[in-house]
């Protein structure tokens, strides 16, 4: 993937890795445009990283998302980056009484969403790279999190299928997998113990620019490279 002269779409952008990686490609000459639920987290995030274009936009709803790739062909047909980074983490355990209103909320961002994204986008003549944002808990599940893990081995599992069926139409497909950072995922506070995302950042777009189409830091890289005793064994670890 070039890192200058990209039109990219990110979704969750306005917080998190999403915002972090608008900063980044903003800075290297990109044009790139945000979508979110809130009008006034897209605001504030402009007000950080001026130059976005910001799209509401609940990914939630299937009607909503054609609706936003409708707009996106008809204002940016040079699109040609689809990120599907937007996900929520639900901490719960089975018994809740809301849990599987949890479950399906969670499922509906991050899973519907992205495959119903990645089959809409697809039809923009310009699009030539799919970003998909997995995890580290792909590989090894914490049950305080009982789906998120479960959705993101989905994602992970999705990538590599569709890098497999669109490779005869030069649709580069990227598979972001980032550990446990320091943003307000799950709630705030959950997380401050963990890298910054400036850290992960600063890890991938080398390999970006290197041509690698699983990108990783840390915890991530290690799950990528683990064997079946070393997954048991961090399973064992984070959920003791």
């Amino acid at each position: 993937m070039q890192l200058q002269g990209n039109t990219i779409l990110i979704t969750g952008g306005a917080s998190g890795i999403g915002l972090a990686l608008a900063a980044r490609f903003t800075g290297l000459g990109n044009k790139v445009i945000i979508c979110g639920r809130r009008e006034d987290a897209l605001k504030a995030a402009t007000e950080k990283v001026p130059g976005l274009i910001t799209y509401v936009s609940d990914l939630a709803n299937a009607d909503e998302r054609i609706a936003l790739r409708d707009r996106i062909a008809g204002e940016h047909p040079d699109l040609n980056v689809l990120v599907n980074n937007a996900g929520i983490q639900q901490w719960m355990t089975v018994d809740d009484s809301d849990f599987y209103d949890r479950f399906r909320a969670e499922l509906a961002i991050n899973v519907d969403a992205p495959v119903h994204l990645t089959r809409l986008f697809l039809d923009l003549p310009k699009l030539d790279t799919v970003m998909n944002v997995s995890s580290g808990l792909a590989f090894s599940p914490l049950t305080k999190t009982p789906t998120y893990g479960a959705t993101k081995a989905f994602i992970r599992s999705f990538t590599l299928a569709l890098r497999h069926l669109v490779k005869d139409r030069g649709i580069a497909v990227i598979e972001i997998i980032p550990p446990a950072l320091n943003t307000d995922l799950g709630g705030k506070g959950l997380h401050d113990h963990a890298p910054p995302v400036s850290d992960f950042l600063d890890a991938i777009f080398p390999q970006l620019e290197e041509g690698r189409d699983e990108l990783t830091f840390g915890f991530s890289e290690q799950m990528r490279n683990a064997g079946p005793e070393q997954l048991q064994a961090a399973f064992a670890r984070m959920n003791p």
